[in-house]
């Protein structure tokens, strides 16, 4: 019969039958797997995978099922028809006892539902509200379950939540119906999760009463009619990581083709995050996801919900959305600087937002920190330019109404954080050109949306805008003309310049731009007296690690001694300067000493005159001979101002004497003139009578050396063996006419003190004078000799170190031969000694 009519009806019911009793074995065996499944110990995440697939597979065959009333259609009789009915529940009943089987022992395999919607939202067949109803059911039970467990894992609540509330707004009643209440149960889990980490919502008990009572229908039709009310449910309920996958799931189905399903997704997204933005933690994400999908597509549909999206969470993480935003290559494109606009869109954050950036502003571009050595280096890494990035985002923040309040708060931070940015900006103009001018240009914005536009047109007439920057010029320029224009935010950057000083910047070039901004404001408003709080600074600075601050802070004061009241408290700190391994903070130590003494009280300044004398001697034997020069010269002009101390200042001006006779012969004529003069001052007032020699242009060096010794016996004995000493160390030096010095003043001291020395002393000094006799230089060999013969002299003269003691005692007192010239020394510089003083070396030996 089949065969001669294919077309016969009781063929196709027959056909139709069996289709449904294949769908039932297949389900049957399907359900057979998963329950298999679910016994066995196979990996959780693998009999997930697995059971989906089972549990798709059957999805597909159920919707592939003709509908109810076509199979009751295929009997022939009311006993087929109950048949046909029993089997199609049957099947469907046997499709929702898999998925309660499931969830009954996991709650984890609640992401099956979440599947579920996902392939009915690709299939718009009739079976969509029987699939509701099942989900609505598990779900329901899933609840059930939940409330007698200690421990629910449900993670995959916030995108199955973010599915079926899609669904509370369908066109069909009875599938929103059941997605409503689905929510009302999905809720109910997350009650449980809650309870389960110990947090609690205050929602929590008024909430948990309605889900279970008779006004369910009543909540579930409010999520049904007022997107509002779902949201806050949502947030209120949902832990922080659920509502953040509920939020990227929504954000996900902006890009739906569907375009109602679009806009429903933004319009449940907006509102969502209007009332729990603080609860997101994917914040960083979300913004690179936004960023993302708008470069594919610059006209989107929905590109003003995903502005309003980065709106809403910079209201509440607007550090995080900031970091996310400067992470971009620059310059930033147009949809960046959109999503920057987005970002400033509100007034509230502001303060948050440019706090942000100015934390970004901290960083120098192309710094980076060796993570082994700590140390940072340099690097043109596209990944380490987020202060280029923010420079240019406050292009775009600064000048937005919602910012006018933030950016007069924030004013001295911005303005020395871009002072900062222009000048690494310097050192990354030839490697980078034209990408780094945005600190220049933001500093240009601020002045003038601070009302400082007279500022900004003034440095455009000076051509600031347009020379390339130097280290120093641009901060003057800048202080400068602030100043010169009274701008109103100077209390509030001077205070600020202050807690930065305070606080010590980061690296030291921002303490020179610190530096030199905080001394223009402060000659241009404080004439007299200099604040003090300000002093301590600038004394703090004189000895700064970095030589260029301590150069700047020493001329700063230098500068500012008529108005500075406490000149003494800064002397020491000046004294410190001098040991500084960089000479322009030595030479500057010594001006800016020298001018403050000048206005030093008289009483003050004999306090410390002895320390003040000490501190120039290390100096007289400097590398650099502009520094010996100075320092000699102060040193004689502090003996002629305190000339009315000699008792104070007489072991200072003899420990003194011996480099200020040595660089009588120096090859620098300002340190040769500086010594001469000095020279003249200390013997006047040890009352000696060299003075005369000196007068002389063509005085003889061996003669001054021979005046000196003579009157040493005389008057200062004792020290002869000091001035030995500090003479020996003269004979190790690279200088040439030292060496030479050195031995004859040597020779001369030996003669008029030997007797002075012990033996061990004098074989010391006859090892030292021996090496010399090898020396390169011919005259200072025939110096030597001279010498060497002197030591022996004494050293034969020498019998014993008790025989010598005794003599010492008597000698002390009854010593005092004259000494006669020794060397026929011809100086360098031209002077020439005595003829006859071959005369004097011959008699000597």
């Amino acid at each position: 019969c089949f065969y001669r009519n294919p077309y016969n009806f009781n063929y196709l019911i027959l056909y139709d039958a069996r289709s449904l009793l294949d769908v039932y074995s297949g389900l049957l065996s399907n359900q057979s797997v998963i329950l298999a499944m679910n016994s066995s110990f196979v990996d959780p995440l693998l009999q997930l995978q697995s059971q989906l697939k089972k549990i798709e597979s059957s999805f597909r065959m159920l919707v592939a099922m003709p509908s109810l009333d076509k199979v009751k259609e295929m009997g022939s009789s009311n006993e087929d028809i109950e048949d046909l009915e029993n089997l199609y529940q049957n099947i469907l009943n046997m499709f929702e006892n898999s998925l309660l089987n499931l969830v009954s022992t996991d709650f984890y395999k609640l992401q099956i539902l979440k599947e579920m919607l996902v392939w009915m939202s690709e299939d718009s067949s009739y079976l969509q509200d029987r699939i509701m109803m099942m989900i609505n059911r598990v779900l329901r039970f899933a609840a059930w379950k939940a409330r007698g467990r200690t421990s629910v894992d449900a993670p995959c609540l916030g995108v199955l939540a973010a599915e079926l509330s899609l669904l509370c707004s369908h066109d069909d009643s009875s599938i929103a119906q059941q997605a409503s209440l689905g929510m009302c149960h999905l809720f109910d889990i997350a009650k449980c999760q809650h309870a389960e980490i110990g947090k609690s919502n205050p929602t929590d008990s008024k909430s948990h009463s309605l889900l279970f009572s008779s006004d369910v229908e009543f909540l579930a039709k409010k999520f049904r009619q007022d997107k509002r009310e779902l949201a806050q449910t949502v947030g209120q309920t949902l832990l922080p990581s659920l509502l953040t996958d509920f939020v990227w799931s929504l954000l996900m189905k902006l890009s739906s083709p569907d375009n109602k399903i679009a806009s429903e997704a933004a319009s449940i997204l907006i509102v969502t995050l209007t009332f729990h933005s603080e609860k997101v933690t994917m914040v960083s994400k979300i913004v690179d996801a936004i960023y993302k999908k708008l470069c594919e597509n610059c006209f989107h549909n929905m590109k003003c919900d995903m502005l309003q999206v980065i709106t809403l969470l910079t209201r509440t993480s607007p550090k995080k959305v900031i970091f996310q935003l400067m992470d971009y290559p620059v310059p930033a494109d147009d949809t960046l600087i959109q999503m920057w606009q987005a970002a400033g869109s509100e007034a509230t954050p502001a303060p948050h937002v440019l706090k942000t950036i100015l934390l970004i502003l901290k960083g120098k571009p192309g710094e980076m920190e060796d993570s082994l050595t700590g140390k940072k280096r340099f690097s043109l890494d596209a990944t380490n330019m987020m202060p280029l990035a923010a420079s240019q985002a406050l292009c775009t923040f600064l000048p937005l109404g919602s910012y006018k309040k933030a950016v007069a708060q924030l004013f001295p931070q911005l303005l020395m954080a871009l002072m900062f940015q222009v000048f690494y900006s310097s050192e990354l103009r030839l490697m980078l050109a034209d990408r780094t001018l945005y600190a220049e240009d933001a500093l240009r914005v601020l002045l003038n949306c601070s009302g400082l536009q007279q500022v900004d047109i003034t440095l455009e007439k000076n051509h600031f805008w347009n020379n390339p920057l130097s280290e120093e010029p641009y901060h003057h320029d800048t202080a400068l003309t602030l100043s010169d224009y009274n701008f109103p935010q100077f209390p509030e950057t001077l205070h600020y310049l202050y807690k930065l000083s305070v606080e010590g910047p980061r690296r030291s070039e921002d303490s020179i731009i610190v530096v030199i901004f905080l001394t223009e404001l402060l000659n241009n408003f404080f004439k007299e007296p200099f604040p003090e709080v300000f002093l301590v600074l600038f004394r703090n600075w004189i000895n700064d690690s970095n030589p260029v601050v301590s150069k700047l802070s020493l001329h700063r004061i230098e500068l500012m001694s008529p108005v500075i009241k406490n000149v003494s408290s800064i002397l020491i700190a000046i004294l410190d300067a001098f040991l500084s391994k960089d000479d322009t903070v030595v030479h500057q130590a010594l001006l800016t000493l020298r001018n403050l003494l000048a206005k030093l009280d008289k009483v003050i300044y004999s306090s410390l005159c002895t320390r003040l004398a000490s501190s120039y001697c290390p100096l007289m034997d400097h590398i650099n001979g502009r520094i010996r020069s100075m320092a000699i010269q102060h040193f004689g002009e502090l003996l002629r101002e305190m000339r009315q101390y000699t008792w104070m200042l007489s072991d200072v001006v003899l420990g003194g004497l011996v480099p200020l006779i040595l660089f009588l012969e120096d090859d620098e004529e300002g340190v040769a003139k500086a010594c001469k003069h000095t020279l003249n001052i200390c013997t006047l007032q040890l009352k000696w009578s060299t003075s005369y020699l000196l007068k002389d242009e063509n005085y003889s060096f061996e003669m001054v050396v021979l005046n000196i010794c003579n009157n040493l016996i005389i008057s200062h004995r004792n020290y002869i063996r000091d001035l030995i000493s500090d003479t020996l160390g003269f004979l190790w030096s690279s200088r040439t006419y030292l060496k030479r010095a050195s031995v004859i003043l040597v020779g001369y001291l030996a003669k008029s003190g030997g007797h002075l020395l012990h033996r061990d002393e004098i074989e010391v000094m006859l090892d030292v004078i021996e090496r010399l006799l090898r020396d390169e230089d011919p005259v200072i060999k025939e110096l030597a000799k001279i010498t060497h013969n002197i030591f022996k002299k004494i050293a034969h003269k020498l019998t014993s170190a008790t025989l010598k003691q005794n003599f010492q005692k008597l000698l002390k007192f009854f010593y005092i031969k004259k000494l006669k010239p020794l060397y026929n020394y011809n100086s360098p510089n031209g002077q020439i000694d005595s003829p006859t003083d071959s005369e004097y070396i011959k008699n000597d030996k």
